[in-house]
């Protein structure tokens, strides 16, 4: 069985590092090599954006202001079991056996060259097998320039993660299981195990539409479909009619 590309699974990479120079050149290089790249100062920074943005690899840098790297790998060990490549100036083995106690799931010492580092978090992503279950573009529904990965989640406007509340998350995720199909409320409600009540909504398309469209008014994307409901329109479907 062939290995599938990477290139086409969307992972999405968070680097924790002080250095800003390393942390432009490292997105700039993960991005050019097909990966979608979040970066953080310091770990404070970076439990923020975990918040609302699931990852698929994290890396870390050891020696940073405020909580260090092994402390913060330690502490989000206790809930969350993302693969993580920390990276140090350290060069004692010390050092790097707590970090593989910690849970990581790989070490670089700096300086390293940045192509290293593409083929260890290849290698990363390469070991769990439920990457592959799906293919990337089986799991991500495209609109515009939008881009809504079903498996985390997170949406995207040309590669930029756009910011969802949990509750706009799960009601795009509804539409983008169907795109182009009309949804009344009682379906979302259903698909949605009765999550969401009906006011909550029409709040939340009102809140997806000011994130997606140009003008609310006159929606692209996801319409209003007269005596039924929504539809996220992708308008995939003309392709295939011509």
């Amino acid at each position: 069985m062939n290995t599938p590309d990477l290139k086409k699974l969307y992972f999405h990479i968070l680097i924790i590092d002080d250095d800003q120079k390393i942390r432009f050149l490292l997105k700039k290089f993960l991005e050019n090599n097909g990966l979608r790249v979040s970066d953080a100062e310091n770990t404070q920074k970076a439990k923020k954006i975990m918040e609302t943005l699931i990852f698929d690899l994290l890396v870390i840098d050891i020696m940073m202001p405020g909580q260090n790297g092994l402390d913060f790998l330690k502490e989000i060990r206790k809930t969350n079991s993302v693969p993580t490549l920390m990276l140090t100036a350290m060069s004692n083995p010390e050092d790097r056996l707590d970090g593989l106690e910690y849970g990581a799931d790989d070490y670089m010492t700096k300086p390293f060259e940045p192509r290293e580092l593409l083929l260890r978090i290849q290698n990363i992503l390469k070991r769990n097998p439920e990457n592959f279950k799906k293919s990337g573009v089986n799991d991500n529904t495209i609109f515009g320039p939008f881009s809504f990965n079903q498996k985390s989640l997170n949406l995207y406007k040309n590669n930029a993660p756009v910011h969802l509340t949990t509750s706009e998350q799960k009601l795009l995720n509804c539409f983008c299981k169907a795109p182009n199909k009309a949804f009344s409320r009682d379906d979302i409600n259903k698909s949605l195990g009765g999550y969401m009540e009906t006011r909550s909504i029409d709040v939340a398309i009102a809140r997806i539409r000011r994130k997606i469209e140009d003008d609310q008014r006159y929606p692209i994307y996801l319409q209003t479909v007269r005596g039924i409901g929504w539809m996220l329109q992708t308008h995939d479907y003309k392709i295939n009619n011509d």
